[in-house]
């Protein structure tokens, strides 16, 4: 059944996140052949169109406002919704962002449709779509089959490959005109505590460190492995409280969920919370002293020994490897 189905881009610091790149993959599988528009929503962000065109989008439809130049869920709410109205879509998808974690629900809630939150997959079965997603802090999987009405999904991001890049693709980018109105919420200033760099969610690799760091200053070697290798520095629930670092690392139950393609666990010990925010990392490396942590019941591969002894060594090894390659 062939659906017009809609993405949303998600823009940061003036560029597309990959995960509006992904979106547009798992909605050319739900599509079936129907026809896929991205949505822009910001202020001066227009520019950004022909990006989604070239990862696939067929349309691009932005909407801007000097009102929508930091999310609200009120403002980008109408903003949506406009589109929507105009549109008729037989299907959303969103990425399953801080952002579309707390957009979707309320598109839904609006629309009066169902929502499949934090998906993995999805795949044509049968005439049907199915799409898998994580439960039990990631112990298990279910399938989800959407049967009728409205798809609506959020899709879990570095899960869902993104098409590759045709810079020869051209399609249609249009600006819509949207009543932005009663906002409830205004932002004044954002303040970022994360760390510089690679987006921690997006990274395809993350060296994350626990307890076992034993400091702010034990968090530096990360550091710059992570830099060596050009991926993101996390850390354990553990780690954050004892203040070696800022929450917005937290990996985890109740922190981000990341599914690099290289996870490096330095001494984290394992807790079931850690390991449900990182255990579908593809390859994972966990170093810690303990060989009876948890850590090394789900890892690829186990080191045990100091961090501070291994994780030098293991970057001068890769800044060999760069040198030569």
């Amino acid at each position: 059944m062939a659906r017009k189905v809609l993405t949303l881009g998600e823009v940061r610091d003036g560029a597309l996140r990959n995960v509006s790149f992904e979106t547009i993959g798992a909605a050319k599988i739900a599509a079936e052949g129907g026809e896929v528009v991205s949505v822009l929503i910001g202020n001066d962000v227009k520019s950004l169109g022909a990006e989604l065109i070239q990862y696939g989008a067929d349309r691009v439809v932005v909407v801007e406002d000097e009102k929508l130049v930091q999310y609200t869920p009120d403002g980008y709410s109408q903003a949506l919704m406009t589109v929507i109205d105009g549109e008729k879509p037989e299907g959303l998808i969103f990425g399953h962002t801080a952002l579309g974690k707390d957009l979707a629900p309320k598109i839904a809630s609006k629309l009066q449709s169902g929502l499949i939150s934090d998906a993995t997959s999805v795949e044509e079965a049968g005439g049907n779509l199915v799409f898998t997603r994580p439960i039990y802090s990631g112990k298990a999987f279910e399938k989800k089959i959407v049967t009728d009405g409205l798809v609506f999904a959020t899709i879990r991001p570095n899960n869902i490959a993104p098409l590759a890049k045709d810079e020869s693709r051209s399609g249609e980018v249009s600006s819509l005109q949207a009543d932005i109105k009663d906002l409830r919420t205004v932002i004044k200033e954002v303040v970022r505590k994360a760390s510089e760099g690679v987006d921690l969610s997006e990274a395809k690799v993350v060296i994350a460190g626990g307890r076992g760091v034993k400091s702010e200053d034990g968090f530096e070697p990360l550091k710059e492995l992570a830099s060596v290798l050009g991926g993101a520095v996390g850390a354990s629930r553990g780690a954050c409280d004892a203040e070696y670092c800022d929450y917005s690392l937290q990996i985890g139950q109740t922190g981000k969920v990341v599914t690099p393609d290289l996870y490096i666990a330095c001494g984290i010990s394992g807790a079931i919370q850690h390991l449900a925010g990182m255990s579908n990392s593809k390859v994972i490396v966990a170093i810690n002293k303990d060989p009876e942590a948890n850590i090394f019941k789900v890892a690829d591969y186990g080191i045990v020994g100091d961090l501070f002894e291994v994780v030098p060594m293991l970057t001068e090894e890769f800044r060999k490897l760069k040198v030569h390659s």
